[in-house]
């Protein structure tokens, strides 16, 4: 009788340490080597579970995502719909870049030209920016407010709003606290400004 393909688990156990060497160390300074020491396996390990060290990096990029939609997700079935856009941007206001995985989106950007890369942040970003106008458009309930700020719009920005804490996290313009305050005001202005 044939083993067992453990690759689906295995690759979920270790994407995490993944994730978290591309996140300290870069996509360029982070060799599979490293990658390897970090998860306590052989290099052999990661090249049966992903092709090459691009393809460890695309998935460190999905897993940020799938992160932050499984938080969001319990966040959102916690209490109706009708305020989950709210409690997401309570808990980001408090939470966001705590783990640094902003830090695989900064340096996937700077591998744009490679167009696997390039495809999986263009994912990445339009994934979070439906989530949110989904969780918008839960919020408002039926119709929109008239003057009201399109969902669509709303997301994006609050997207920007996303990578303007994680470059003030970043190069400390900043204090944890005023991040706090920015993302909480500026987050709720534009969630107002959508009718959410």
């Amino acid at each position: 009788m044939p083993r067992p393909n453990m690759s689906v688990e295995r690759r979920a156990a270790l994407l995490p340490l993944v994730a978290r060497a591309f996140a300290q160390l870069g996509y360029r300074r982070t060799t599979t080597a490293a990658l390897a020491e970090r998860c306590g396996v052989q290099e052999s390990v990661l090249y049966r579970l992903w092709p090459g060290k691009k393809q460890m990096f695309i998935a460190a990029i999905e897993y940020v995502f799938e992160l932050s939609a499984s938080v969001w997700r319990r966040l959102s079935a916690s209490g109706g719909g009708a305020a989950s856009a709210r409690r997401i941007l309570d808990y980001e206001s408090r939470h966001y870049g705590e783990l640094g995985h902003y830090r695989i989106i900064f340096a996937g950007l700077s591998e744009t030209d490679d167009p696997d890369v390039h495809d999986a942040l263009r994912t990445l970003f339009g994934r979070y920016q439906r989530f949110l106008r989904e969780q918008i458009d839960a919020s408002r309930g039926t119709g929109k407010r008239h003057g009201a700020l399109g969902s669509e719009w709303a997301a994006w920005a609050l997207v920007g709003l996303g990578l303007a804490a994680s470059v003030s996290r970043e190069l400390t313009l900043l204090s944890d606290a005023d991040r706090t305050r920015l993302i909480a005001a500026a987050g709720g202005n534009l969630l107002s400004a959508a009718g959410g």
